[in-house]
């Protein structure tokens, strides 16, 4: 594989010391281009695709190329994309992500959402994650499937609004073209007392069931293959659209 010309935005959700945020950046430069790096300060997990509009957000340049970001991975995408680089890079990377992100998960994921602001401003791109305890060696695994996939997207394309959601086991056997997938329950919270006998409550850590389904990116996953999922920005249930359409709501007045 030999290097090319494109220029690559980096950015993740773990924080801009996170090991497979290095794995990721190391391998785009030495395979695909010019890397930039714009990253939060801090973990940023759950935040999902939220940017910060209630204060000023401030970059640092901790070292060529890398920058720190006080805010969110979509903050980071654009300060990338209109501070740093001044114009669309050709690819945005988001990840490796330490922890899969299927399911509902992409909803929340900061990890999904850095891809998916990099998608919403003109480039193609890719969220990568990995098992929650990833070694070294599986985030380095990660990032080879990244390269892969990016010299893919690069070359041959996708649809305009579509970008890749990828989640790569330890030892992967092989791909799979999935699906989003749906737990089957969830309960939302792990409940706790603290020392002082106060109750306290983690958000989203509480376990979930994952049916086998054919074709979903948990079962892929399960199974020891790589989930590729293609996902896209428009959230419109357009199954549901001659449902609505037949309330007749546009016959009728406003309230």
């Amino acid at each position: 594989m030999t290097k090319r010309d494109w220029r690559i935005l980096v950015t993740n959700d773990d924080g801009i010391r996170a090991p497979g945020l290095l794995a990721l950046a190391d391998a785009a430069q030495a395979h695909l281009g010019e890397v930039t790096v714009v990253a939060p300060d801090r973990e940023q997990s759950g935040a999902s695709h939220a940017l910060t509009i209630r204060h000023p957000v401030r970059l640092e340049e901790i070292r060529p190329g890398w920058h720190l970001v006080e805010g969110t991975p979509t903050d980071c995408v654009n300060l990338g994309f209109f501070h740093e680089l001044g114009r669309p890079p050709d690819l945005v990377l988001a990840g490796v992500n330490r922890g899969y992100n299927i399911g509902e998960d992409v909803t929340y994921s900061g990890t999904v959402a850095g891809a998916l602001e990099g998608r919403i401003l003109g480039a193609p791109s890719l969220a990568i994650s990995t098992a929650p305890h990833a070694t070294e060696e599986d985030f380095a695994l990660a990032a080879r499937v990244a390269v892969r996939l990016a010299e893919l997207v690069l070359t041959r394309g996708l649809p305009l609004d579509a970008f890749l959601n990828v989640n790569v086991p330890p030892s992967a056997r092989g791909y799979r073209i999935t699906r989003q997938g749906r737990r089957v329950t969830r309960e939302g919270l792990a409940a706790g007392r603290d020392p002082k006998g106060r109750d306290y409550f983690w958000v989203g850590l509480a376990p979930a069931e994952w049916p086998h389904a054919p074709g979903a990116d948990h079962s892929a996953v399960a199974d020891g293959f790589i989930s590729v999922t293609p996902l896209h920005a428009d959230l419109t249930f357009h199954r549901a659209l001659p449902l609505v359409q037949e309330w007749n709501l546009e016959d009728g007045p406003a309230p």
